[in-house]
């Protein structure tokens, strides 16, 4: 978050601070292309055109039409490898379809994905569609980047992602022309069915000399493919696994196949489809059907396992061979998907084959989910008090905590779409879990589009449960997200709530939190007095039931709130004291803030010498945790300390690396400092 949504008070974490930054160095270069594909032919007057509109000036932004399965990803995937070198800074993609449960992506979301991929820290992406915009188009200004945008559904939701660099070029795909983005200077390719000599020469890459040996039947097959790329890869990838297989009797199997519902003009893709499906072992059927339960856009090996209900070893090569039937596509290490006509395909035999079978595999996949979810969040924070069931007696197999961090960035989608799976199965007591487990995590990411999606379904879920623990601690939750976002109504709604469940059933750890929780919406709006009675109830309570941590963080909002009123020297006590717990603690992030806050107290009581020397040291800290937010924060304020004693050169380099920071993130506290900077200017 940025600071400005924090209003001039910089509120805790107050039911657990987590801060897990990765520290910053270059700027990273993302390349996300999905690999090139492996029998792309023809389409020279298709490349020919992007290379010319490349050549020009102008930043190309090209929309690739056309009908499902003609090969759009395919052009655009190897056009962009193609010239991967033009666009030295990185390749994005992101599929605009991914989410069809909740519709398709939003531009804010993936503004977010792209800004992080960018290099931007997850807790530091602006919120809203226009703030993640200019922190898009700042960070790209400069750089000569390639976005693909797979799978558009219409030009308002392209026109936000495009980047202001002239160096850059956006290709987009779409079922659609998307007429609407000629306005923004768009090229349009429609990309047809392949005429019979692309077809051949694709059939021909495929199977080998078989096509000119039965050059009738191969021309056969490309008229009962109509052309159709996806269609001609299917049966391609069956006849090279077949390699004594006539084409003649491919032909007559693909016509005795009943045509059903998958169908582009004078073919039917299902028919295609089921001829493979057919011919494949019953154990790999099952895995292709139950694969395309999962919930997300992609998965891996262990999650297709939880769908088939079977050990991961037994089931990775069954995903390699539907790999090489061209059945399912690899996009990275042991990272699959499919094409959206397959996962139809798979999933309508799914549901034909045993409706409570495909019921049981999605079940199995969203508690795979969770289970995973637990040991991450309990490699993040092992001591946090919870109430779900599963992390009794638990052990997480995560060894460090930033391999539990990259598992659920890498995830989180998907952990959205299981949550939402749940709810769609009636599994309250398994969504509500899912907003716990997923504390940590947002604490250092903050992805607040994600936080509120679960929390929509995981409170009424905990209602409808009766456990009236968790229903308290999700609402804690949310008082402290909305507080954060500065919508404190809400925030108290939902702490009043917590506090009401907690007091009513004898729970001292739910009232500290929701006390806490509540001292944090009190100091936002100004009523500083019932902040400070909130707080130190919560931290009386604490101080019987630990944990010391929270015992700690709740000093600091004291000490925080008793500096707002002029109380100095109870003000210094509290912060010190918490800053040598923090210290005891290893969390150098949150001594470090009790260090600012202390010397922002010194600083104004005059004691500018000891201000800096403490706030020398919170920067260090926080530079060596990798927290740019804070590090941003803490030069701010000694930019002000060395103002105060005339120093202006140290001022302005401090208040100029303090912009820098901000404007990184696309925090738009760089505009404020940038005017401090010009008041200095001599």
């Amino acid at each position: 978050m940025s600071g400005t949504a924090h209003g001039p008070v910089v509120q805790a974490d107050s039911i657990g601070d987590v801060h897990f930054h990765a520290s910053r160095g270059e700027p990273l270069i993302p390349y996300q292309l999905p690999p090139a594909p492996r029998l792309f032919t023809s389409r020279r007057r298709e490349l020919a055109a992007l290379d010319g509109w490349l050549a020009t000036e102008e930043a190309p932004v090209v929309v690739v039409s056309g009908p499902g399965g003609v090969g759009k990803t395919s052009l655009a995937s190897r056009w962009l490898h193609a010239n991967r070198s033009r666009f030295p800074d990185g390749q994005l993609y992101v599929d605009l379809a991914a989410h069809p449960a909740d519709g398709p992506a939003t531009p804010e979301a993936v503004l977010e994905w792209f800004l992080v991929a960018l290099g931007v820290p997850a807790a530091e992406v602006p919120p809203g569609l226009a703030r993640r915009q200019a922190a898009f188009r700042s960070a790209t200004a400069d750089r000569a980047v390639a976005l693909m945008l797979d799978n558009a559904v219409s030009a308002a939701q392209v026109r936000p992602l495009l980047p202001t660099s002239a160096r850059s070029a956006v290709v987009v795909t779409s079922r659609w022309r998307l007429g609407g983005l000629a306005v923004d200077g768009a090229r349009f390719v429609e990309v047809e069915s392949f005429d019979e000599s692309a077809s051949l020469e694709l059939l021909a890459r495929a199977v080998g000399p078989r096509v000119t040996s039965e050059p009738d039947a191969a021309r056969e097959l490309a008229r009962l493919c109509a052309g159709l790329p996806i269609a001609l890869s299917v049966i391609g990838a069956r006849l090279s696994t077949r390699p004594k297989r006539s084409l003649s009797k491919e032909v007559g199997s693909l016509r005795a196949e009943r045509l059903a519902t998958l169908t582009l003009g004078e073919v039917s893709v299902e028919a295609v489809l089921d001829l493979s499906y057919s011919d494949l072992p019953p154990d790999h059927a099952r895995v292709y059907r139950l694969c395309a339960v999962h919930p997300g856009a992609f998965f891996g090996v262990e999650a297709a396992a939880a769908a088939a209900g079977e050990p991961a070893p037994l089931v990775e090569p069954v995903l390699e061979h539907l790999v090489e039937k061209n059945l399912l596509t690899e996009v990275g290490d042991e990272r699959f998907r499919f094409h959206d006509l397959l996962k139809l395909h798979a999933r309508h035999h799914a549901d034909r084959a045993s409706p409570a079978e495909r019921d049981a595999a999605l079940r199995r996949v969203v508690e795979w989910y969770l289970d995973r979810l637990v040991d991450a969040d309990l490699a993040l924070r092992p001591t946090r008090h919870r109430v779900g069931p599963r992390y009794r007696d638990r052990r997480s197999p995560f060894r460090e905590r930033q391999d539990a961090l990259a598992w659920l960035e890498r995830e989180r989608s998907n952990l959205r779409e299981a949550c939402r799976a749940a709810a769609a199965l009636d599994l309250d007591d398994v969504v509500w879990q899912f907003c716990e487990a997923m504390w940590g995590f947002f604490l250092h990411a903050r992805h607040y589009d994600d936080w509120f999606a679960v929390h929509e379904l995981g409170v009424p879920a905990a209602v409808r449960s009766g456990h009236r623990a968790a229903e308290a601690k999700l609402r804690a939750q949310l008082a402290y997200t909305y507080g954060v976002l500065r919508r404190f109504p809400e925030a108290e709604r939902e702490g009043a709530r917590a506090l009401d469940i907690a007091e009513v059933d004898g729970d001292r750890q739910g009232v500290a939190v929701a006390l806490t929780e509540l001292g944090g919406v009190a100091q936002g709006t100004g009523d500083l007095e019932r902040a400070l009675d909130h707080l130190t109830r919560a931290r009386e309570i604490r101080r019987h039931i630990g944990p010391p941590r929270a015992e700690a963080l709740c000093a600091r909002r004291v000490g925080e709130v008793l500096a707002q009123l002029g109380r100095d020297d109870e003000a210094l006590a509290e912060l010190h004291a918490a800053a040598e717990a923090m210290g005891r603690f290893g969390d150098h992030t949150g001594r470090a803030r009790c260090l600012m806050s202390a010397g922002a107290v010194e600083a104004r009581r005059g004691e500018v010498a000891v201000a800096e020397a403490r706030l020398s040291t919170a920067l260090d800290l926080l530079r060596r945790a990798g927290s740019p937010h804070y590090e941003a924060e803490a030069l701010v304020l000694s930019g002000e300390v060395a103002e105060a004693r005339g120093d202006l050169p140290a001022a302005r380099e401090r208040y100029a690396e303090a912009r820098r920071l901000f404007a990184h993130v696309g925090n738009p506290r760089a505009a404020a400092i940038g005017a401090e900077l010009a008041r200095l200017d001599p």
